[in-house]
């Protein structure tokens, strides 16, 4: 039994999003499945961290929804910055049982144990953020990270492993208060998304940075291709 990660699935199954336009998403959905087919067991569990369809609307989730519903193992979403139709934990958990979705869960203040490995996490905000704004939005980001953690430590004393929507850091430039908190956790392994492009993943900080262990787990990055992580 293995955990798994990716990020930035991009899926559009129910809607007019195609991200076949770009270059390396080509066929992306099919390279998906069949990459994740081959690597994953029904015994397994795959973490989503973010940007996983392009509805709107909850209800207009299904066909994506029904897409990773069908592939194999257990899978763990998280919001990214284009979930729009994320909305309460209560209602996406609600969603997912009325519809049959038995194989997805959602990580939102909360936290998983697997294999004797917790998973905290949550989307995160802009490294280059700026303004009143973003500010509330990176303290409110930063709670429910450490109500995530809160609620790991309560099912193992092992230090959580957190995902990430948005890179904490890129190239030289931190989001110094998400940064600070993962430091501050004692958090020493980081899986995060969102940068999409080869010019954009040359500046990407993977490896050891202050102690901490990133890695970009972006669709395209990994070549729509789950990441072993335990």
């Amino acid at each position: 039994m293995s955990l798994f990660a990716i990020a930035d699935t991009h899926l559009s199954f129910g809607t007019d999003k195609p991200m076949d336009v770009f270059r390396g998403w080509s066929d992306y959905t099919d390279r998906l499945k069949r990459n994740w087919e081959h690597l994953v067991t029904d015994d397994d569990t795959v973490v989503i961290a973010g940007d996983i369809s392009w509805a709107m609307k909850l209800e207009d989730c299904h066909a994506d929804f029904a897409f990773l519903n069908s592939l194999p193992g257990r899978k763990i979403i998280l919001k990214g910055n284009h979930d729009y139709w994320w909305t309460t934990k209560k209602k996406m958990d609600d969603y997912l049982v009325a519809c049959g979705f038995d194989t997805m869960r959602i990580l939102f203040n909360n936290s998983f144990l697997i294999e004797g490995r917790t998973i905290c996490g949550t989307r995160g905000w802009y490294y280059d953020k700026e303004g009143e704004h973003d500010m509330k939005v990176i303290n409110r980001e930063i709670g429910r990270l450490k109500m995530s953690f809160a609620e790991a430590k309560k099912l193992s004393d092992v230090t959580p492993i957190a995902f990430l929507h948005y890179p904490p850091v890129y190239a030289d430039v931190e989001c110094e208060e998400i940064m600070q908190a993962l430091l501050d956790l004692g958090i020493r392994e980081c899986y995060y998304g969102h940068l999409h492009g080869e010019n954009t993943h040359r500046n990407a900080v993977v490896g050891e940075y202050k102690g901490i262990n990133f890695h970009l787990i972006a669709g395209d990055y990994t070549r729509f291709t789950p990441i072993l992580v335990r």
